[in-house]
Order: C-alpha cells, then sequence, then structure tokens
C-alpha cells in the first residue's frame, strides 16, 4: 500500500510538471503567435523539403519488403555472426536489418513486438536495443547528407559511422546480464509475425500516415524549442544547435548544415543522429513499455551509441577530408 501511494505521488508530480510545461508553452505562443507560425511554417519546411521526398518512397518500399516476409530468409546467413557477436537469438539479425533500412523508431517496436510474442526475453530484449534503435539511409544519407549538408559525401561518412557504431554498442552490451530474471525461457520459433498486411492499399496507407507523424513531431518540437530559444542563444552558434539537436533531431541537423564549420558540424551531427534526440527517445521508450525497458538504461545505450559513431565520424572525416 505504502509503494502505490508513492507511486501515486510521482505520477501526480510528473502530471503537474507536464501541466506546468505546456501552460508555459501555450502561453508562450500566445504571447508572440507570429513569432511561433514562423517556426511551424519552419518545422513544415524542413520535414517537406527534405525529409518527407527523401524518406516516403523508402518507407513505402521497406514496408512492402516487411509485408512479403523474405526478410528471415535474407537475415539468415547473419543469424550466426549475430549470436556470436551480440549474443543475442538468430532472429537479431533480421530485426537490425529492418531497424537500419527504416529507420527510427522501428527497431524499438520490432524488439517490443518479438518480446510480446515470446520470441525473445526481456535480457534479449534489452541487449538487443543497444544495436537495434537506429535511424535510417533516406534521412542520414538523403535529408540530412543531401537535402542539408549538400554533400553526398557527408551523408555517407555519417550513415557509416551510424552503422559501424551501432555495432559496436551491441558488442559493448554482449555480456549484460540483468540482476532479476522474471522470465527465462521463450518461444524457440524465429520466424517473427509480419509487422505489416500483405494489402498494398494498407502499405500506402501506414507509409502516409508514418510520414505524416514524422512531420507532426518536427513542426512540433520546431514549437518547443522557440520556447527556450533565449536559452539556447546563451551559447555559442554551434553549441546551441546541438542542444538543440538533442532535443529534436530534424531541426538540429539543420541548424548544424548551417555552419560555417563543416568538420565541427558534421561531427556534431553524427552525435545526435545516433542519440535520437529526446523526441525520439520518447517515442522508443512508449514503444518499449511492455518489456520494462528502463529509461536510463535506454538513454545510456543511445549516449554510448552516440559517442561511438561520433569517434568513428572523426576518423573517417581525418581519412577522407571534408
Amino acid at each position: 500500500m505504502k509503494n502505490l501511494t508513492v507511486k501515486t505521488k510521482g505520477q501526480v508530480s510528473m502530471n503537474f510538471l507536464a501541466t506546468i510545461l505546456i501552460l508555459f508553452i501555450l502561453f508562450c505562443m500566445l504571447l508572440s503567435p507570429a513569432k511561433f507560425i514562423s517556426q511551424a511554417l519552419n518545422g513544415i519546411s524542413a520535414w517537406s523539403l527534405n525529409v518527407l521526398p527523401s524518406i516516403l518512397p523508402f518507407m513505402f518500399f521497406t514496408k512492402l519488403l516487411s509485408s512479403l516476409d523474405c526478410m528471415p530468409t535474407i537475415t539468415k546467413p547473419f543469424s550466426k555472426v549475430c549470436k556470436k557477436l551480440f549474443k543475442t537469438p538468430p532472429i537479431s539479425a533480421y530485426t537490425f536489418l529492418m531497424a537500419i533500412l527504416s529507420g527510427y523508431p522501428v527497431g524499438s517496436k520490432m524488439v517490443a513486438d518479438l518480446y510480446i510474442q515470446r520470441k525473445i526475453t526481456q535480457e534479449e530484449a534489452f541487449k538487443m536495443t543497444s544495436f537495434c534503435s537506429t535511424s535510417g539511409p533516406m534521412f542520414i544519407v538523403g535529408a540530412v547528407g543531401i537535402g542539408m549538408f549538400k554533400s553526398s559525401k557527408i551523408g555517407y561518412i555519417l550513415f557509416i559511422s551510424h552503422l559501424v557504431g551501432a555495432l559496436i554498442n551491441g558488442i559493448a552490451f554482449r555480456n549484460f546480464k540483468l540482476k532479476s530474471k522474471t522470465e527465462t525461457t521463450r518461444n524457440e520459433s524465429q520466424v517473427p509475425t509480419p509487422l505489416q498486411s500483405t494489402s498494398l492499399s494498407d502499405i500506402i496507407t501506414n507509409s502516409t500516415f508514418s510520414i505524416l507523424s514524422v512531420g507532426c513531431i518536427i513542426t512540433i518540437f520546431f514549437v518547443v524549442i522557440e520556447c527556450f530559444a533565449p536559452l539556447f542563444y546563451l551559447f555559442s552558434p554551434p553549441l546551441s544547435a546541438f542542444f538543440q539537436g538533442t532535443i529534436e533531431i530534424t531541426k538540429g541537423c539543420f541548424e548544424l548544415a548551417q555552419l560555417p564549420y563543416p568538420f565541427l558540424a558534421t561531427t556534431l551531427t553524427s552525435f545526435i543522429i545516433s542519440f535520437g534526440g529526446i523526441s525520439t527517445i520518447v517515442q522508443s521508450v512508449t514503444m518499449l513499455e511492455k518489456v520494462k525497458m528502463p529509461v536510463k538504461l535506454f538513454v545510456f545505450q543511445k549516449i554510448l551509441h552516440a559517442t561511438f559513431s561520433c569517434i568513428i565520424t572523426v576518423i573517417l572525416l581525418f581519412l577522407f577530408g571534408i
């Protein structure tokens, strides 16, 4: 009964803080509506000009590929590699490939689905999130590299760093152990339930709603960031853009791409892409709720992934020159 009271008080405190935050945002918007309408339009513009044309076609074809249920066969040769490298079940190869093809937050959603289907244990789910929570090539290469930095070279450097960083992160968590295991068995069937309908109309609808959701999140966080703009202005332009990226990934990448320091801008962009930003982390943690994924552990995994990617980016920038 005591624990229940503490939990309830914690929920009340969180609700109170959320209420204060929302009221603050609404107050800022009412105080200067023109400014926030402009920021909303900037968010829509960043989404429609950089994200939409590069991601929507790729999202459609990856969803179509997933619906055909052929990925387990394609990823089968990599199953033993995943088992040795990450100490995770063979199905993690399928999950990783779909995550790296589709981008945030598909990997987290697939890990949660596999756990619910009892195809992986909780401990395996925690290991898999370390390398299966990734951005996709069309966002990194298309939207960020070509769309924002105007350089496919930067896009590929960022994508390779992100990919290798995820693999290193998975190796770092290969010996992760739960202190107290609540379940030790799993369904040994390694064939995942298809995540998408085989209906073409459903795939088109799902792709459309997914990309619209991305646009909605980007626009909302452009507005949220503007509310705290006075705090960001206290820092230098690179740090200001970086901190904005830790909140919303697209906004941060867009601001960093405008800087006249390509080496520094690319390095900081690498970090925030692998970190994902608070907006992406919130989406992922929400999807992993049934896995009982500790927020602190997931955030630590993302910071570690971002650090590895950042280091690899610096090495590649020195090797290939920017």
